[in-house]
Order: C-alpha cells, then sequence, then structure tokens
C-alpha cells in the first residue's frame, strides 16, 4: 500500500438509542438506490479507501458488503475501542493512516475524504479532523499506530473519543459546508429526507 493511500473504517455497531433500531441496516425510501446506510457508506468510502473495514456489534446482523467485517469485542463501550480495532485491522493490511467515519452518515462524499486525506499526507499530525461548527471525531482520518494508544486508554477505563484527540497531535480542516457530516441520529432526521 503506498503512503498517500487510505484505508476506510466504518463504525457500525453503535446502540441506536435515539433511532429505536440498528442504524446500519436502516433504508430510507427513495434515497441511496435502495442500500442500507451501511452498503452506502462503504459503497462511498470505498471510492477513496483501501481495504475497507466495517466495526460491527457481537451478533448484529449484516448485508453483504464489499468489506471486512470486524466485530467489537465488548458490546457497549462506545466508538473509542471500535476505533482501535479499525485501526489495528487496518495497520496489519499495511495502512499508514485510516479515514473513519460512522455508519450514520448519508451525504458523506469522496471530495470531503480527497480533502481530508491530502491534508493528512502533508501533514504530521495524528489525526486529521472536519471542523464545522466543532470538531467531528466520526470522520477524521487517524494514523493507525494509534491502535496502541487507543487500547491502552479502554483498558485504563477510557470511552471517549475526545480523550484520544486530546492525547494526539490534531489538524483541523474547516468547513463552511457542514452537510456531508451531518448524522441521522432519529426518526425525525430520516422524515426530513423525505
Amino acid at each position: 500500500m503506498t503512503a498517500g493511500r487510505l484505508a476506510g473504517v466504518v463504525l457500525a455497531g453503535g446502540a441506536s438509542r435515539r433511532m429505536g433500531r440498528d442504524k446500519a441496516t436502516l433504508t430510507v425510501p427513495g434515497r441511496f438506490a435502495g442500500l442500507s446506510l451501511v452498503q452506502h457508506l462503504v459503497s462511498v468510502v470505498a471510492q477513496r479507501c483501501d481495504p475497507v473495514f466495517v466495526v460491527a456489534a457481537q451478533g448484529q446482523q449484516l448485508p453483504d458488503l464489499a468489506a471486512h467485517v470486524l466485530r467489537d469485542e465488548v458490546p457497549g463501550l462506545g466508538p473509542l475501542p471500535a476505533i482501535g480495532l479499525g485501526l489495528r485491522a487496518a495497520a496489519l493490511h499495511g495502512a499508514l493512516r485510516a479515514f473513519v467515519c460512522a455508519v450514520d452518515m448519508p451525504f458523506l462524499t469522496p471530495d470531503l475524504i480527497d480533502e481530508l486525506g491530502t491534508e493528512s499526507s502533508e501533514s504530521e499530525a495524528d489525526i486529521v479532523l472536519p471542523t464545522a461548527g466543532r470538531d467531528h471525531y466520526l470522520a477524521g482520518v487517524y494514523r493507525t499506530a494509534l491502535a496502541d494508544v487507543v487500547e491502552a486508554m479502554v483498558a485504563a477505563g477510557e470511552r471517549r473519543v475526545g480523550a484520544l484527540v486530546d492525547r494526539g497531535s490534531v489538524r483541523r480542516v474547516m468547513f463552511t459546508d457542514a452537510s456531508p457530516l451531518a448524522n441521522l441520529n432519529s426518526v425525525d432526521d430520516i422524515n426530513g429526507l423525505l
């Protein structure tokens, strides 16, 4: 794998409490060519990242995916250990950096991945995050070497992705258009798409 190529990590194993159902397998009538959110996100991420990993919960049912599926080892710990699992797998496949995103970002674009990937390849930062009113931890480029840091943090009881961001060197990229970073968190968000 070349130094400029990113691996991709799609975090799909969240509890989806506000949505009331698994977001990964959610379909939105008339949107995304009938694909579930996880299929749609994998198709977007795969345009710029190789290989692509999906981190899912133990026992979570997923449709067929053009990605490697990894399973969270311990449920209910949030996205930090899932990020670590994805970064470790990407490192084992030879990637130096990985684009990490949440499964509930239906408007994510290859252009956003390109911009963050270019910034990452030109920067010494451990983490490159998009900023649009706030940092978007679950739509950034992370050095795969951070897998060891994440493992140690989780072993010490840490669960917040923000704690990882606080420990690493970070480059923030400002986006005036936040729409590619929007998340579907509730049924109301889905109704807004219809």
